[in-house]
């Protein structure tokens, strides 16, 4: 195949970015969750884009962010071993703040991966006014100087109003060595069903729970199991998942009043697993409790860290 080319791109930025809707937004369809809560990606999601000419592997990071326990640091090195592998390291800078102390950690940090071609991704351009978008992109190209990094492009978009995501697309592709389809087509990520369906549980169960409990709730896939004694024409799946918090007080929060919170949880997040599994599933949550598991190690391997 002439002139076809093929290779990974990461994002990487600060918690609450944008990488994950920007993730999707390139890919056409929902790969990686989002939320409005900081460190909500927890491990790299690998988004596909099929293209005639090329085939570009998305590879969304967790935020970059001074780390306060041991699932932190370990999210931290996941960011910087995946960074040295790629081919192109988008650097996703959200339009509506100012770029402050954790982007400068990260660009001098950027710096020592020299040979890997970076572009600066202004995000969330709709939420301001075309002259802070202007103000933005001046401090990104003076935070490149500074960091010693030299931009392959510096592009602003948004992934919610699809802003130049086409463009965002071309310019990396034409980074992308030449090279053959890594993936069959049609194939839009490489995560595990189990992976994905446990993270969108997590992603419903994200939705208004108070700040400090985001980063205390896991959840782990126990079984999924196809139920006997269904007509081929209506099949059904049977899966049993365990919601993981740190301590039988953040236990009452996920679960709510007579269980109504947890019964949402399920209903929000079955919607969208059928949506990816293509067949009707009967969801049963239990709320666990793993005391302050982000600090162990066995804990921690437990819950796939």
């Amino acid at each position: 195949m002439t002139d076809h080319r093929s290779g990974f791109a990461c994002f990487v930025g600060r918690p609450n970015a944008g990488k994950s809707t920007l993730t999707n937004a390139l890919v056409g369809e929902k790969v990686a969750i989002t939320s409005s809560k900081p460190q909500t990606t927890r491990h790299t999601v690998r988004g596909i884009v099929h293209r005639p000419d090329a085939q570009l592997v998305l590879v969304d990071t967790p935020g970059l962010h001074k780390p306060r326990t041991l699932l932190g640091e370990r999210l931290n090195s996941l960011v910087r071993e995946t960074w040295a592998e790629v081919d192109v390291i988008g650097f996703c800078l959200p339009a509506d703040q100012p770029v402050g102390p954790g982007d400068r950690f990260i660009a001098s940090e950027l710096a020592a991966a020299r040979r890997t071609p970076k572009v600066a991704v202004v995000t969330k351009t709709d939420l301001v006014a075309h002259d802070v978008v202007g103000q933005r992109l001046l401090e990104v190209a003076e935070l490149g100087q500074k960091a010693g990094i030299e931009w392959a492009e510096v592009v602003p978009v948004s992934a919610v109003a699809g802003d130049q995501v086409s463009l965002l697309a071309e310019l990396l592709v034409g980074l992308l060595p030449e090279g053959p389809p890594l993936y069959p087509d049609g194939e839009l990520t490489d995560e595990p069903e189990a992976v994905m369906v446990a993270e969108l549980i997590r992603e419903a169960a994200l939705e208004g729970v108070r700040d400090e409990l985001p980063h205390s709730i896991a959840v782990v896939v126990d079984e999924m199991i196809p139920r006997e004694d269904r007509p081929a024409d209506d099949p059904m799946l049977d899966i049993h998942a365990s919601l993981y918090v740190e301590r039988d007080s953040q236990k009452g929060i996920v679960i709510g009043h007579k269980g109504g919170r947890l019964r949402e949880v399920g209903t929000t997040s079955r919607r969208h697993i059928e949506a990816l599994l293509g067949t009707r599933v009967h969801l049963d949550l239990r709320v666990k409790v793993a005391q302050d598991w982000q600090q162990d190690p066995r804990q921690l391997r437990k819950l796939g860290f």
